[in-house]
């Protein structure tokens, strides 16, 4: 056991700086996701045909793809037609357009949650549409659909992992280059592993608490 501290000890300043690294790119990728969510929600949700539809392209390309596909195209794909990105930021295009794809239909389904009375009630007080929006329906739906993006949130860290096919040096690719210089794949896995669950674990306590507090209180 002392000898798989030492082990740990003298690994973790390096998988640290892979950690960070991942953080900073599920951090990027969310907020440049999130708002792009924001915007093909409502685009999805807009009565213009030209507006819907390719909102609706956009969804389902972006969610039909898997992460990892969607990293090889951003980083080994795009080249070919003459747009070169460096690992860092083709992984957080890649991962932001993943997040988008995905939150938007969080979005949506947290805007088309709250009553239909809310608009009628904003337009009495005379509130234009995008004022509806911005104050009224908009802070309801992101109390619905909170617990879910947190969620979402914490898969994509998790998916952060896969940003090591790209020669990005996050967490998974320092612990395999470790392994393949000591042979000792088990222990450092175990400790990238520990690391992962060291954010993971807690914040999906926190989402399950959130569920609890946010769910509509039932009639007695």
């Amino acid at each position: 056991m002392l000898e798989l501290i030492e082990l740990w000890s003298s690994w973790f300043p390096e998988l640290w700086k892979g950690f960070v690294l991942s953080l900073q790119i599920t951090a990027l990728s969310l907020a440049l996701g999130l708002l792009l969510g924001l915007l093909l929600a409502l685009g999805v949700s807009a009565r213009a045909r030209l507006v819907r539809y390719p909102a609706l392209l956009l969804v389902e390309v972006g969610r039909g793809a898997p992460a990892l596909i969607l990293l090889q195209y951003f980083y080994f794909g795009l080249p070919s037609a003459g747009l070169t990105l460096s690992s860092f930021w083709a992984a957080a295009l890649a991962l932001a357009y993943c997040t988008a794809a995905y939150t938007s239909e969080i979005i949506r389904g947290g805007i088309e949650a709250v009553d239909a009375g809310q608009n009628e009630a904003a337009e009495v007080i005379g509130l234009n549409r995008i004022d509806a929006l911005r104050f009224v329906i908009l802070p309801q739906a992101l109390r619905v659909a909170v617990p879910s993006l947190l969620g979402f949130a914490i898969l994509m860290f998790q998916a952060s992992s896969l940003c090591f096919t790209i020669a990005l040096p996050e967490i998974v690719s320092r612990a395999s280059a470790i392994g393949s210089t000591t042979f000792e794949y088990m222990p450092v896995l175990t400790l990238a592993g520990l690391m992962y669950a060291a954010i993971c674990a807690p914040a999906t306590l926190v989402v399950t608490l959130l569920e609890k507090r946010l769910a509509p209180s039932q009639p007695h």
